[in-house]
């Protein structure tokens, strides 16, 4: 009896350890590649506010061959299909609407893959042996998206139709985090030379509109597409780091990365990080190889931020969570919508009420 238990025990963990590792080495493999998602059906809703589970911080080894970043959050995901039918009271329905939205998604991801990977290649060829330089290139883009977001998301206020704050505090926190990035690449010399800097400007004056006209057709597509941006922008610290840390480690960290990470109020640097609870995360910088580390961590947080946002209401503050996780659950009603694509999905998809 005793031997068939222990022989039991053996076999769970032997499993669990076993499961781990499947996990630990299917990261490595989707952080080498672009964090862009192309999956055919959106981001699971939740039906009810998430509550707090407890936090198992993000371990850096330090050969960094992995970056474990767990989800902090208990979500209660319920399937998009089953409230359709539930919705529309038949699978011939449900089945139709799933294929059409099915495809409206594939279509904006394949533009996103499309656009993107056409900016990655001109940032390869214009910027193949000057790091510091394309990176202050990618975080003045990087935090363009941000405000085309606030700004359609105030006029929607303005016009009466949503009222987001947890939106509007989440993007301003990612927009302050990338505008940190920026000020350490400009210590760093990334933008010394004229022509980097009117490139970059100009990128962002026409990514900006751009976004802004996307999020208003669909946010879903421009939430997309600025996954793939992050997405990029992870891969891309990730190799700079795995080629030079050794040297990035005997360089002084700039003192603005020493401020933003390590003193003064940590509040917006928690509210970007919507999938982990506030004040679980606190950077230690020493050299420049804790800078670049904390950067390329920081990209992975926005990555998954923006998976979030594609399904519609799907977003909260972090404090928000923490403070109101007890309330009643926050319901998005089948009418609502958010932008002239889901506004015309749902009036072709949904069965018009007797």
């Amino acid at each position: 009896m005793a031997a068939a238990t222990l022989s039991s025990t053996v076999f769970a963990i032997s499993t669990s350890c076993s499961s781990s590792s499947l996990k630990a080495r299917n990261f490595k493999n989707s952080a080498s590649s672009s964090f862009c998602s192309q999956n055919r059906l959106p981001y699971n809703p939740i039906s009810a506010r998430p509550s707090i589970s407890r936090v198992r911080a993000t371990i850096l080894q330090e050969d960094e061959e992995k970056v474990i970043v767990e989800e902090s959050f208990e979500f209660k995901a319920s399937s998009s299909s089953d409230e359709v039918k539930s919705s529309s009271g038949g699978p011939s329905e449900s089945s139709s609407s799933s294929t059409f939205e099915s495809w409206v998604i594939k279509c904006e991801q394949t533009i996103n893959i499309f656009l993107t990977d056409t900016v990655i290649k001109i940032l390869d060829t214009l910027y193949r042996d000057r790091d510091y330089a394309r990176f202050f290139v990618l975080e003045t883009i990087a935090r363009v998206p941000y405000f085309a977001f606030m700004s359609v998301l105030h006029m929607y206020e303005s016009f009466g139709w949503w009222r987001r704050a947890d939106y509007l505090k989440v993007h301003f926190a990612e927009s302050w985090n990338e505008m940190h990035h920026l000020l350490i690449m400009e210590e760093l010399g990334g933008n010394a030379w004229w022509f980097d800097r009117f490139l970059a400007q100009h990128i962002a004056i026409f990514y900006y509109f751009m976004t802004a006209f996307m999020y208003t057709i669909s946010p879903r597509m421009a939430y997309h597409f600025s996954e793939c941006v992050e997405g990029h922008a992870f891969s891309t610290y990730d190799k700079f780091i795995k080629a030079r840390g050794e040297d990035l480690k005997k360089l002084p960290a700039p003192e603005v990365a020493v401020k933003y990470y390590t003193s003064g109020d940590l509040y917006l640097f928690d509210e970007f990080q919507t999938s982990r609870p506030p004040n679980s995360r606190r950077p230690k910088i020493e050299n420049l190889y804790d800078v670049f580390l904390n950067i390329r961590d920081d990209e992975a947080e926005h990555c998954k931020t923006m998976k979030a946002c594609q399904t519609h209401g799907n977003l909260w503050s972090p404090h928000s969570r923490a403070e109101e996780e007890d309330d009643a659950p926050c319901v998005v009603p089948q009418t609502d919508c958010e932008g002239i694509v889901d506004c015309i999905t749902k009036s072709v998809t949904t069965k018009p009420e007797n």
